[in-house]
């Protein structure tokens, strides 16, 4: 249980980390309180859906991943990132916002915000992921 409550609190310094850095991605972040909890929310959906989709895609895609040499997991990387904010947007409207998406539809800006937002949050996450190897490590579980 402690494991999914650290690669929640990963998943929540990855999304602001990428909504501080990438200009197309707003996350509505404000004082200390509920604003957090939704932040928290949309972790916990940024992390079921890396849980249990992202796999399903990967190997459905794999024919198409040796192809590309592997390129094409940023695409999907993002089209999950996209797919956290549509269902981030159906229970907190307004939470998450790439590029105008999901309020404004798929647009260039939501596809880039949505690329440079999943490679912001992939080097955020492996780090602080390191970070936590080096918890389970040392036994603190």
């Amino acid at each position: 249980m402690l494991d999914w409550i650290v690669r929640i609190l990963i998943n929540a310094a990855a999304l602001v980390v990428a909504a501080r850095v990438v200009p197309q991605i707003d996350l509505k972040i404000g004082p200390l309180g509920p604003e957090w909890l939704k932040v928290a929310v949309v972790a916990l959906v940024f992390a079921l859906v890396n849980t249990y989709i992202k796999p399903i895609v990967k190997l459905l895609s794999l024919p198409l991943t040796l192809i590309t040499l592997g390129l094409v997991a940023f695409v999907i990387n993002a089209a999950l990132f996209l797919l956290v904010a549509w269902i981030s947007d159906q229970i907190f409207p307004g939470i998450l916002r790439i590029g105008g998406f999901p309020a404004k539809g798929l647009t260039s800006d939501a596809v880039i915000g949505a690329l440079l937002g999943s490679l912001v949050i992939s080097v955020v996450s492996t780090l602080l992921g390191l970070a936590n190897f080096g918890r389970k490590a040392m036994g603190l579980r």
